[in-house]
């Protein structure tokens, strides 16, 4: 276990750079300039080009493309993590330490929502295949994978707003501060995470429980006699977990990239809203640190669902 982990934790290195520079070269070839905003948009008379030349060279945007990313890069590892914004000059650190948490509490609230009522509605349909609960189970978990986030986040603020006169509170507020406020801001975009993320995981669920339940050892172990939910929950379920949890690791990269259109929808301060806001601005360093981020920590799961394998099924050895 120790030197596969070991092995892993290396494949992060060359990941990590490799996204990283295709994270820099994207930014570099999109349209816009930092500097142009900052000074106001309007660079059009001499005085102006010339205090505009002046503030990118003080940026740093004049050095050539190899320096830009070799002084970025230096500074992801020397604790700096991207330095600081260009726009504001608030260090990288706190905005991160800032936001983090917020991406963080959202995701943690989609993530157990959806486990706590996709799996028991996966196994639900997989007992009563083909009647009704499980066709009732199928329209809602295709109606997920239809749905954009962005879209039905739009309707869900329309429909609240115009029929019941209700907005998301302006502030956010941590839930140790302000629970009714708290709640208030995040339960809307939990929701909507939780049903695209739930609905992948019931279907897969479902499947993968209808071939457990064929198999002759689950007939065996009821034809024994034992307890029709302790076959179901205790031998059946944890076999048809392995695909499930393949899934999940898959899901959960879709599910941090759908924090950034939902954050800025909602008025959430997490990353992707900050992703967002610095994209706007041409805030170079904020986007691709907060993006190589969100990549470390895709990584980071991806990994953390390869060792549960382990866990659930003992026959698995990693070396």
């Amino acid at each position: 276990m120790q030197q596969y982990l070991f092995r892993r934790l290396l494949l992060f290195v060359p990941t990590l750079v490799l996204a990283s520079l295709t994270i820099f070269v994207i930014m570099r070839l999109l349209p816009g300039d930092v500097a142009l905003i900052i000074l106001g948009g309007d660079a059009s008379s001499p005085n102006a080009m010339q205090q505009l030349e002046a503030y990118r060279e003080t940026l740093g945007l004049k050095d050539p493309f190899v320096v830009q990313y070799g002084r970025w890069l230096w500074s992801m590892v020397d604790g700096s993590f991207g330095g600081e914004s260009l726009l504001d000059h608030e260090a990288l650190t706190a905005i991160i330490g800032r936001r983090l948490p917020v991406t963080m509490e959202i995701s943690f609230y989609a993530i157990a929502l959806s486990m706590l009522v996709s799996i028991p509605l996966g196994v639900l349909a997989a007992l009563r295949h083909d009647r009704w609960p499980d066709y009732v189970v199928r329209v809602v978990t295709i109606a997920g994978n239809a749905v954009p986030h962005f879209w039905l986040a739009l309707v869900v603020l329309l429909v609240l707003s115009v029929n019941f006169n209700w907005s998301p509170p302006v502030f956010y507020k941590n839930l140790w501060e302000d629970p009714g406020s708290h709640l208030q801001k995040a339960i809307w975009p939990t929701l909507i995470l939780a049903w695209g993320f739930s609905a992948n995981v019931a279907r897969v669920t479902r499947a993968s429980m209808l071939e457990v339940l064929r198999q002759d050892y689950v007939r065996t172990a009821l034809a024994k006699g034992l307890a029709g939910n302790t076959v179901v929950w205790r031998h059946a379920l944890r076999n048809a977990l392995m695909p499930v949890l393949t899934l999940s690791g898959l899901q959960l990269a879709g599910l941090l990239g759908g924090t950034v259109i939902l954050e800025s929808i909602f008025g959430m301060p997490g990353l992707g809203q900050g992703i967002v806001l610095a994209a706007n601005n041409r805030d170079y360093p904020v986007i691709q640190s907060l993006v190589m981020l969100l990549v470390f920590l895709m990584l980071a799961i991806n990994l953390a669902i390869d060792l549960a394998y382990a866990a659930i099924d003992p026959r698995i050895h990693y070396r």
